[in-house]
């Protein structure tokens, strides 16, 4: 004959559609008779007319009629008082915070550690130079002595390592370990590392996200001050990735200052916001040029885009980087005797005051 066990085991299988979690464990099954081949089971619902009522009985029946011995089931149907919905919110609430606490404890050290500072670096279209001033960023960063990271999250169109000079360069791998590409004091990865020469990334978005968190579990970073996150133009799927996996990470957004691409920064910013990431600046790339011959600045975009995007944001105009003269500086990594490069060490002084570094440095030493 089939014993109460047996039956109770069997109902854990059975789980609330709504909140996905077992009957069992909900308390929702208050009393188990058995009589014979008959099994009598009385379900708990937290309201009248509840709609998944019959998914939940008809879910019993599949799993108790697979029990052998058992030649009759009867489901008798309830519904909680007061007390026991509120006992049975406490224990889902219960649930949820052991859950939260259990995936805490299962990501990777980058996300864990505390005092590790994220940037994700975003704009609201392409060509707006923002991956040449996130590479220049991290290495006026590192310059001044933070230990930095960058991650190329622009999985279609990946230009960091190109901008750094290594693009032929193969990450280390250790088993399934792999080691970041180092150049100019940063630590470095990309999708361009792993795909061949002129060949098109093709995916769709549950792909990019799983490649995003595989750098940042797959990879040995090591003791990391901030991190970088070179972003997609846009506010597509690699960004909600970003901000449902950094809650902590803060934002700085690339402009231009033609009216349009002013436009679309602000909506890329206001994605940030609106998912609680603090936007702590704006840079305005290409602002200005500066003549070699006369030394006169020409405005040769127009001006205030960056200043109507940080305004538009509620924060700062951080910086405004003039445009390279192709002759003199590849539109790469700055030196840092140039022009750009004492633009950008200014920025990175901005930016590390507003990320706290220099306290963490601090506190480290």
């Amino acid at each position: 004959m089939v014993t109460r066990e047996q039956v109770i085991e069997a109902l854990r299988d059975v789980k609330d559609p709504e909140v996905g979690r077992s009957i069992v464990e909900l308390d929702m099954v208050p009393s188990v008779e058995i009589e014979g081949g008959k099994v009598t089971v009385d379900v708990l619902l937290t309201i009248r007319g509840c709609p998944l009522s019959n998914v939940i009985e008809r879910e019993i029946r599949e799993r108790l009629s697979q029990l052998e011995g058992v030649t009759e089931i009867e489901v008798r149907v309830g519904h909680m008082t007061d007390e026991q919905r509120a006992q049975f919110a406490a224990k889902v609430r219960g649930m949820g915070r052991a859950n939260a606490e259990a995936q805490q404890a299962e990501l990777p050290p980058i996300l864990r550690e505390q005092g590790r500072q994220f940037l994700a670096i975003a704009s609201g279209k392409g060509g707006v130079g923002k991956s040449t001033v996130t590479a220049n960023l991290a290495v006026a960063l590192a310059r001044k002595g933070y230990r930095v990271a960058l991650i190329d999250a622009d999985i279609y169109g990946f230009s960091i390592p190109v901008i750094f000079g290594i693009e032929g360069v193969k990450p280390a791998t250790i088993e399934d370990l792999i080691m970041p590409v180092q150049a100019e004091g940063v630590k470095i990865m990309s999708m361009q590392f792993f795909v061949p020469e002129n060949t098109p990334v093709v995916w769709r978005g549950p792909m990019l996200g799983k490649t995003l968190r595989s750098f940042f579990g797959q990879v040995h970073w090591g003791d990391v001050d901030i991190v970088l996150l070179d972003l997609p133009p846009g506010t597509g799927d690699v960004a909600l990735d970003v901000h449902t996996l950094l809650p902590q990470s803060k934002q700085l957004i690339v402009t231009t200052p033609q009216a349009a691409a002013a436009e679309v920064a602000v909506r890329a910013g206001l994605m940030g916001v609106r998912t609680n990431h603090q936007v702590i600046g704006v840079v305005e790339n290409m602002a200005y040029f500066v003549c070699d011959s006369c030394g006169e600045t020409a405005y040769l975009f127009g001006r205030g885009g960056g200043e109507r995007v940080a305004a538009a944001l509620n924060t700062t105009l951080l910086a405004e980087i003039p445009i390279a003269n192709q002759e003199k500086e590849r539109a790469g990594i700055f030196s840092a005797e140039s022009l750009h490069g004492q633009v950008f060490a200014k920025l990175a002084d901005r930016v590390a005051e507003a990320m706290g570094l220099a306290q963490n440095r601090e506190l480290r030493a």
